[in-house]
C-alpha cells in the first residue's frame, strides 16, 4: 500500500502544478492603476490584492511584485474589477475610487458597485481584503505550493512533505481544495505515509459576517491503519474577527464519517458514524514578515459509540524570505478517542520546507 499511496500522491501533485501554469499565464493586465501615498509619492501600477494589511502591486519597471503597507496609502484609483471585503463582512464586486483626502484621519475609499453604480463611502481602515476578479474562470484562481525534506544520518531517516491549495472566489461565494502528503522512512521500520485532501465551499448570507458552509475531508494514514476515512459536513458559520491583522471564524453543523481500515493489519469492517461538526480557522498576520494559519475540525459521534471524538488539525507558520517565497513550519495531526482494537488512536508530526504562492493569495 505505501507504494500505491506514493504513486497516487505524485498523480495528485500534478493537478496543482497545472493550475499554477495556467494561472500564472492568465494573470496579466496593463499597469494603469494609480496609488498615492501619504508622503505624496504617486505610483502608476497594477493593484494585485490586499490581504493581511499588505497591498500587492506590480510596476512596469520593477521585476516582481512589491508589498505596500496599507496604512501608508492615501488614495487608490482603478477602472478594473475587484472583490472588496469590509470588516463587517460586506462584499462588493466593484471599481475602486478614492475621493480627495481631507486630513490625515479622514482617508476614505469610495466603493462603487459595478452593477448598480451605487457608491458607498467607507473608511479605508475598514477594508480588509481586495482581490482582482474577472469574468473569466482562470483569473479567479489563487493558491500555493509547499515542498520540504529532512534527513538524519543516525538512523537513515528521511521525510518528504508536499502541500498545495487552490481557491476559486466569486463575490459572495467560493470553493477551495487543499492537499497534504507526508512520507517517512527509516532503517528498521516500515515506510509510513499520510495523505489528506480537504474540500470546502461557502456562501455569505444576508446577516452580517454569517455564512453557510460545507466541508469534506479524505484521509489516508498508514500509522493509524486507515485506508480511507471520508468526512462530510454542512453547517452555519460566522466570522468573529475579520481585520487586516487577525481573522477567526467558527462553523457548527452535522455530517457523516465513514472509515475503511487496512485489512493487512486486521480484518476490521468499515465504520459509518453520524457526527456533529465543529470547525474553526484562525489566521494572524504581521506586515510582510510572518503569518500563522491554523485550522481544526472536531467530529463528536452522534449515532454509534457516543462519546467518541474525531479530531483533525493543521497549523502552519510562514516566514517571508523574498517575493512570493516563504519558509514554513507545519504541524499536522488526527486523533480518535475510541479506535478499533490493535489500531493506534493518533497520527501527528511536523515538517518544514519552502512555499510559493500564486494568483491573489
Amino acid at each position: 500500500m505505501p507504494g500505491r499511496n506514493v504513486a497516487s500522491a505524485k498523480r495528485m501533485a500534478g493537478l496543482p502544478l497545472l493550475a499554477v501554469c495556467l494561472t500564472g499565464w492568465s494573470w496579466a493586465r496593463p499597469a494603469k492603476d494609480v496609488l498615492v501615498m501619504k508622503n505624496g509619492d504617486r505610483l502608476t501600477c497594477e493593484v494585485k490584492s490586499l490581504q493581511a494589511g499588505v497591498l500587492k502591486v506590480n510596476l512596469d519597471y520593477v521585476d516582481g511584485t512589491i508589498s505596500v503597507d496599507w496604512r501608508t496609502v492615501a488614495r487608490v484609483e482603478s477602472n478594473y474589477l475587484f472583490i472588496v471585503t469590509l470588516q463587517d463582512g460586506s462584499l462588493y464586486s466593484a471599481r475602486l475610487i478614492s475621493p480627495e483626502t481631507v486630513g490625515e484621519n479622514a482617508i476614505m475609499l469610495e466603493v462603487q458597485d459595478e452593477h448598480t453604480k451605487e457608491s458607498h463611502l467607507v473608511d479605508k481602515s475598514q477594508v480588509v481584503r481586495i482581490a482582482q476578479t474577472s469574468d473569466t474562470f482562470l483569473q479567479r484562481l489563487s493558491g500555493s505550493i509547499a515542498v520540504g525534506a529532512t534527513y538524519s544520518k543516525g538512523n537513515n531517516a528521511t521525510q518528504y512533505n508536499f502541500g498545495s491549495d487552490l481557491m476559486y472566489q466569486r463575490t459572495r461565494w467560493g470553493v477551495g481544495a487543499r492537499y497534504n502528503s507526508n512520507l517517512t522512512s527509516n532503517t528498521g521500520a516500515a515506510t509510513s505515509t499520510r495523505n489528506q485532501v480537504d474540500l470546502g465551499a461557502y456562501r455569505m448570507l444576508g446577516w452580517t459576517n454569517y455564512f453557510a458552509g460545507g466541508l469534506a475531508t479524505f484521509l489516508q494514514s498508514s500509522v493509524q491503519g486507515i485506508h480511507l476515512q471520508s468526512s462530510v459536513g454542512f453547517g452555519l458559520g460566522r466570522y468573529f474577527k475579520n481585520t487586516n491583522r487577525f481573522r477567526f471564524w467558527l462553523l457548527t453543523g452535522a455530517g457523516w464519517q465513514g472509515t475503511n481500515y487496512a485489512t493487512a493489519v486486521v480484518n476490521e469492517p468499515p465504520q459509518n458514524v453520524g457526527v456533529a461538526v465543529i470547525s474553526s480557522s484562525l489566521q494572524a498576520f504581521a506586515f510582510k514578515k510572518t503569518r500563522l494559519d491554523l485550522t481544526s475540525t472536531l467530529y463528536p459521534a452522534l449515532t454509534a459509540q457516543r462519546g467518541r471524538l474525531f479530531y483533525k488539525t493543521n497549523a502552519t507558520y510562514y516566514l517571508k524570505l523574498f517575493g512570493k517565497v516563504d519558509w514554513n513550519l507545519s504541524f499536522y495531526g488526527s486523533w480518535d478517542t475510541q479506535p478499533p482494537p490493535q489500531f493506534p488512536g493518533s497520527d501527528y508530526g511536523s515538517s518544514t520546507g519552502l512555499s510559493w504562492t500564486f494568483g491573489n493569495k
